[in-house]
């Protein structure tokens, strides 16, 4: 059994099923026995960790008085004729077992203990003891096979490294890498943390449809399902932003909503079809209300996970304790030396863009052609947490103007590590300008633009009732776990990540 590990290694499919049969022939052997392969209810009272750090006092050969009971996966079996150590693991982590003969009986240890495997589940009752190398360890009394494991675990258990196989098989993921379960745990903690934040500040937390007769919110492109009953086509939400305004219009004056988007579109290290993000409503604010809250959020459950705001991600020291605030124009300026709010016509800013080196659409017009300037020469420098404010009103369709420029809107996005980890707004409220760049949006889709916005009437109609002053933010949930674990990767904190199917 101790060398199971090594030789399912990159094994070949003849050796690998005829490991599964001599597992299978164990697990007969057991039911023979009267033994059942896949137990019951097992009265868990001890985990590995607290073990380890309660009986730490312990000198070698020293034992705890108490029985124990611990329940978990063997991760490795070191047979020595009557006695053997084994690796238990559980939720916690790993701890050491010692099964012998003289204490388990002959036939408890010699027709069930050597008929487990490396990956068999087991209830473990015994008596914590310090060894000569000095390490707590339970000496096992007794112990109940909960789960006959088929399989042999893959190459290298404490290190499970195929990517491909870690995103497709996660429970081998989870299984075999501590570090990855740490992520998972972090990530839980990320939300809840965040909910923490919004519910101290009287925030009301609800749900909107995932399913909607239109894809409003923000320029991307939707997944289209049909219900038969209605027989009409539907799609999967891409924001939840209209849903919520229409309740900060029917006095909900502080909304969040937390849940899954759906995205039609491509997929690299930071983007998933699916992504979790959360969408936050305050009526009677404004756009730096909600940057407030923005910074809010991220630094307390830096604090919350990691117990401190600088942090290191994929080698770069970070200080979310501190924030820039920049404009847009203002960044491109001092990256680039050009004043793209300076042009007076669009020839003049695609002229300014072509000495850059920066590509645009034809359909751009100056505020396009500032975003693509941003996007190509200033994005992936923002290294530091920084607020990019004061963006185009050509590319903002639900922001609110700014009152001393038209051209742009009151506006910002969160900037870390050269990737955008929020964007928020003073919300649009005046229907007749929502209608109209609602009209500008369907021009730009009908020369070809996709992800421009649908016409929404029903939102219109919403607005003209009376939107108040409102400032609104959306946070990637993803991006900001990816930031707060080190991960380089969306897939790394998605337990699940869209894959495509393998061929059959």
């Amino acid at each position: 059994m101790a060398e199971e590990r090594e030789n399912t290694a990159n094994a070949p499919e003849q050796d690998l099923s005829e490991m599964m049969r001599v597992r299978r022939e164990k697990m007969d052997a057991f039911r023979a026995m009267g033994v059942p392969p896949f137990g019951h209810r097992f009265e868990v009272t001890d985990y590995a960790s607290a073990l380890k750090e309660k009986y730490d006092y312990l000198a070698e050969d020293e034992e705890g008085e108490e029985e124990v009971r611990i329940a978990g996966r063997l991760m490795a079996i070191r047979g020595h004729g009557k006695a053997s150590f084994s690796t238990l693991n559980d939720r916690t982590g790993n701890i050491q077992v010692y099964f012998k003969m003289d204490v388990l009986g002959e036939q408890k240890y010699k027709e069930e203990f050597k008929r487990l495997d490396i990956g068999d589940i087991i209830g473990i009752r015994g008596v914590v003891f310090k060894t000569r190398r000095g390490e707590v360890t339970v000496r096992v009394e007794d112990f109940d096979l909960l789960s006959k494991s088929l399989r042999p675990l893959p190459e290298k258990f404490h290190g499970l490294k195929d990517v491909d196989t870690r995103y497709r098989q996660r429970y081998l993921d989870l299984m075999v890498n501590h570090e990855v379960r740490e992520v998972f745990r972090k990530r839980t903690k990320i939300i809840q943390s965040i909910r923490r934040y919004l519910d101290t500040r009287d925030f009301l937390e609800v749900e909107t449809p995932v399913l909607s007769t239109l894809a409003g919110g923000a320029a991307a492109r939707p997944f289209i399902t049909h219900h038969n009953a209605l027989d009409i086509d539907l799609y999967l939400r891409i924001a939840t932003e209209l849903s919520l305004k229409r309740l900060i219009v029917g006095g909900l004056d502080r909304v969040y909503e937390m849940g899954r988007i759906f995205r039609n579109e491509g997929m690299d290290v930071r983007h998933n079809p699916e992504f979790t993000s959360i969408e936050i409503y305050q009526a009677f604010a404004d756009h730096r209300d909600l940057m407030e809250i923005t910074e809010g959020i991220v630094r307390q459950a830096a604090e919350d996970v990691l117990g401190t705001t600088k942090i290191t991600y994929q080698g770069v020291e970070i200080d979310l304790g501190s924030v820039r605030t920049i404009s847009m124009n203002d960044a491109v300026r001092e990256e680039t030396g050009r004043d793209f709010l300076s042009c007076q016509t669009v020839d003049e800013a695609r002229a300014m863009a072509r000495e850059i080196g920066v590509p645009f659409e034809e359909r751009h017009g100056i505020g396009g052609i500032l975003n693509a300037a941003f996007e190509e020469k200033v994005e992936d420098g923002l290294m530091q947490p920084t607020f990019i404010t004061g963006h185009p009103t050509e590319i903002s369709p639900l922001a609110k103007r700014n009152a001393d420029d038209p051209r742009i809107t009151d506006r910002f996005e969160f900037f870390v590590y050269g990737r955008e980890l929020a964007n928020g707004f003073t919300e649009l409220n005046d229907p007749i300008d929502q209608e109209q760049r609602f009209m500008d949006q369907l021009a730009q889709r009908e020369a070809g633009d996709a992800e421009a916005h649908v016409m929404d009437r029903d939102f219109i109609t919403a607005l003209e009732y009376g939107l108040p002053p409102t400032g609104g933010l959306g946070i990637g949930i993803d991006r900001l776990v990816m930031l707060l674990t080190d991960s380089p990767s969306i897939r790394d904190v998605l337990l699940f990540p869209t894959m495509k199917p393998l061929a059959e």
